[in-house]
C-alpha cells in the first residue's frame, strides 16, 4: 500500500492492429465510419507522487535516468527547459500546493511504437488530478492527457492511445462526428495471448515526424494518400468485425494488407531492419506481421499460429530481435492513495 498521502498510479501500453493515423483530428472527419482497433498489453507505466515538505519540487524519470527539482512552483514555470518534460508540463497544468515528488517510470523501450509516452501521460495526469483533489471521469484525464502531449511534441496527436491505456483489453475506438466512442471487444484475451509476439527492433522510431508528413500531405489534398486512408478505414471496419468473430484467418489476411497500404503513405515507415525481422519471421511460422505506431523503427507484431508462436519468438531472437514478454492486459488505469488535504488546500 502507499505511503500516507502518496499517489500510485499504472497504465498499460498497447498495441495497434488497424486503423492507426485516422485517430489524428481532423482526419477521421473526412472518412465516414473510421475506427482503429487496438488492444492493451501488460507493459506497464507508472507514476509515483508524494508530498513534500515546503515548496520543492522533485522530478524523476527512472527508465530514462533524468531527474530535476526546483524551490517552488514558480520556479518550474520560469524554466525554459526540462528535463522531465511530461512531468513538468503536466504539473503546470494541475498546479498543486505545497512541495512534491514526481516519480515516473515505464517498462516499454525507448521508441517502442506501442504508446509507452501517452499510457505513462495518462497515469500521470489521474495521478496529479487524485493529488489535488480534482474529480476527473475517463474522458476527462484523456483529453488533457492528449492535449499536454500535443503541447510536448508539438505536432499534432491521435486519441487512440490513451484508450488503452484507460480501460485495458481489446478495443474499437469508433471516430465520429459527435466525439470519440470506445467500444470493448469481446473476444478471449487468451486467444491473443497465444498467437501474437511483440518484437522490439532495437532501433527507436520518431511517431510524431512520419505521422505529421502523412497528416499534411493529406490535408494538402493528395489524391494517393486520401485514397490509402479509405482502404485503410475499410481494413479497420473489417478487423474489427473480424476480431469479434475471432476469425484469425481474416485477421491475418487484414493485418498484411494494412501493412502493405502503411508503407506506401511514406518511405519512412519501414526500415531495412524491419523488413528482415519481418522476412525472416514470415519463413518461420508467422502468418502476418506489421510495425506498432508510425514506424520507422520500434515495435513489430506478428500474428502466427498458436502451435508455430514459440518457433517464431526463437526465430527472432537469434537475428537480434527482442522478443518482449508481452500479454493482453485485462486491466487499464489503476490508481492507489488518498491525498491529504492539505495537498490540495481544502
Amino acid at each position: 500500500m502507499p505511503e500516507n498521502g502518496t499517489i500510485v498510479a499504472h497504465a498499460p501500453c498497447r498495441v495497434d492492429l488497424a486503423g492507426g493515423t485516422m485517430d489524428i483530428w481532423p482526419l477521421y472527419l473526412f472518412h465516414p465510419g473510421a475506427v482503429t482497433v487496438n488492444f492493451a498489453v501488460n507493459i506497464l507505466t507508472r507514476c509515483r507522487i508524494t508530498p513534500l515538505p515546503g515548496t520543492r519540487i522533485h522530478l524523476k524519470s527512472i527508465d530514462t535516468q533524468r531527474e530535476e527539482e526546483f524551490p517552488s512552483f514558480d520556479a518550474l514555470c520560469s524554466a525554459r527547459r526540462y528535463r522531465h518534460p511530461l512531468a513538468a508540463y503536466l504539473l503546470r497544468f494541475f498546479a498543486p500546493e505545497g512541495g512534491i515528488e514526481i516519480e515516473t517510470n515505464s517498462e516499454s523501450p525507448a521508441g517502442a511504437g506501442i504508446s509507452g509516452s501517452s499510457a505513462l501521460m495518462i497515469a500521470t495526469t489521474a495521478a496529479l488530478a487524485r493529488f489535488t483533489g480534482r474529480k476527473l471521469d475517463r474522458e476527462e484525464i484523456r483529453v488533457i492527457a492528449q492535449n499536454v502531449e500535443a503541447q510536448l511534441i508539438r505536432v499534432p496527436t491521435g486519441c487512440q492511445d490513451y484508450y488503452p491505456a484507460l480501460y485495458g483489453s481489446v478495443s474499437a475506438i469508433h471516430l465520429d462526428v459527435d466525439g470519440i466512442h470506445r467500444e470493448a471487444i469481446a473476444i478471449a484475451p487468451e486467444e491473443l495471448d497465444r498467437r501474437f509476439v511483440l518484437a522490439y527492433t532495437g532501433v527507436p522510431r520518431q511517431s510524431g515526424i512520419n505521422n505529421w508528413k502523412v497528416f499534411q500531405d493529406h490535408l494538402n489534398g493528395k489524391a494517393r494518400i486520401y485514397k490509402n486512408f479509405e482502404n485503410i478505414g475499410a481494413i479497420a471496419r473489417s478487423m474489427h468485425q473480424a476480431l469479434a468473430l475471432a476469425d484469425w484467418n481474416e485477421i491475418a489476411r487484414l493485418l498484411r494488407e494494412e501493412w502493405k497500404l502503411r508503407k506506401t503513405n511514406s518511405p519512412r515507415i519501414t526500415t531495412p531492419a524491419i523488413e528482415k525481422l519481418i522476412k525472416i519471421a514470415m519463413r518461420n511460422g508467422a502468418v502476418a506481421a506489421k510495425v506498432c505506431g508510425a514506424g520507422g523503427g520500434g515495435c513489430i507484431v506478428l500474428l502466427t499460429d498458436p502451435e508455430a508462436q514459440e518457433r517464431v519468438t526463437q526465430t527472432l531472437r537469434s537475428y537480434g530481435g527482442h522478443v518482449l514478454p508481452a500479454t493482453v492486459s485485462r486491466d487499464g488505469l489503476t490508481i492507489s492513495g488518498k491525498a491529504h488535504k492539505s495537498n490540495f488546500g481544502v
